[in-house]
């Protein structure tokens, strides 16, 4: 089992940055691979970003890409998310969750435990 808690979400203005955290409790979260996902009113969950259990492998969506980074730190047992120009369509309710699976997967099917969300309002 695993409890993942989210946090640094907030309003924030078009241009500007957040860091969201995910701290996690339980079995050590470095087993783990973990994902970042967004769920925007009235549209499906999506995926965001992924890191593999060693932080050497990051995959990101096409949305993400040059804007976002996810990294992680074992030690403190905390997963990050950088989101620097945030635009008004990046405002969701982001989650982190975790995967037992080898492979990093971008399919939230594939993610065991996630945390309550944290939300990410962008103004124009």
């Amino acid at each position: 089992q695993v409890q993942l808690v989210e946090s640094g979400g907030g309003l924030v203005q078009a241009g500007g940055s957040l860091r969201l955290s995910c701290a996690a409790s339980g079995r050590t979260s470095s087993t783990y691979n973990m994902g970042w996902f967004r769920q925007a009113p009235g549209k499906e969950r999506e995926f965001v970003a992924a890191i593999s259990r060693s932080g050497g492998t990051k995959f990101y969506a096409d949305s993400a890409k040059g804007r976002f980074t996810i990294s992680r730190d074992n030690a403190k047992n905390t997963v990050y998310l950088q989101m620097n120009s945030l635009k008004p369509e990046d405002t969701a309710v982001y989650y982190c969750a975790s995967s037992p699976y080898y492979t990093v997967d971008l399919g939230s099917g594939r993610y065991e435990f996630w945390g309550q969300g944290t939300q990410v309002t962008v103004s124009s």
